[in-house]
């Protein structure tokens, strides 16, 4: 039987131009026409919700997070609506995506927003990033990355982002070892991100659950880890 997500026109386009550039070696290049050919239509883009990801806002809501100034990084913004709603809640908010299409779309749509939308790889990114952010958040990138080769050294970098005391939020599909792939987007074993527990972060929670805002419901992770808290340097020490 055809499953909805089998048969969703834009995720199936989404599928083949990922299949394409993989094909030629480009892992990561399909994001860019992706976005360019939807042309400001959000309905050709398949996580474009125009909403915050309400598993996200649960989570806020459920924790009572408040910025309070303290800053933010989204990865793979999409169209922007989590970073807005981080925003929102009183973070500074850096938020890139590789796509400088989506980016665009970003600013365009929040034209006085607080956000820094900025284009970057998150397999390549910024130096200065490392250890610089408060809150690290991640919502579905992981899973459009085409193997676990891939995933893997995603993860490797999220893991530098946080710093002393900072948290990092993922948020994804989840699947059994022994459950098929399926198609994009795939799936994350729990064992996947796992490598975040020997990375210097360590784990503080992890939901598995059904996602009831989709039809049919969705297995997801919801996980959270904190790097400690830098050890304080006594004043007579050098």
């Amino acid at each position: 039987m055809t499953t909805p997500a089998a048969s969703d026109p834009k995720r199936n386009r989404a599928r083949e131009l990922a299949q394409t550039h993989v094909a030629e070696g480009d892992l990561v290049g399909w994001f860019e026409p992706l976005y360019a050919e939807a042309d400001g239509d959000p309905a050709r883009v398949p996580w474009a919700d125009l909403k915050p990801n309400p598993n996200l806002v649960e989570w806020v809501e459920r924790a009572a997070v408040r910025g309070e100034g303290r800053t933010a990084l989204v990865v793979g913004c999409g169209l922007g609506d989590d970073a807005e709603f981080l925003a929102a809640r009183g973070f500074r908010v850096t938020a890139f995506d590789i796509a400088p299409s989506a980016v665009a779309w970003c600013q365009r749509r929040n034209p006085t927003s607080s956000v820094r939308y900025t284009t970057a790889d998150l397999l390549n990114p910024p130096p200065d990033w490392s250890r610089s952010f408060d809150f690290v958040y991640e919502g579905y990138t992981l899973q459009v990355l085409q193997s676990a080769a891939l995933r893997s050294r995603a993860i490797e970098r999220l893991s530098a982002f946080p710093g002393p005391g900072s948290t990092l939020l993922i948020i994804c599909r989840g699947r059994e070892p022994g459950d098929p792939e399926g198609q994009m987007p795939w799936p994350l074993m729990r064992e996947e991100l796992a490598v975040l527990d020997r990375s210097g972060l360590a784990p503080v929670a992890f939901e598995d659950f059904l996602d009831q805002h989709e039809a049919p419901p969705v297995r997801r992770f919801r996980a959270l880890w904190r790097r400690p808290a830098a050890l304080a340097t006594p004043a007579n020490t050098p």
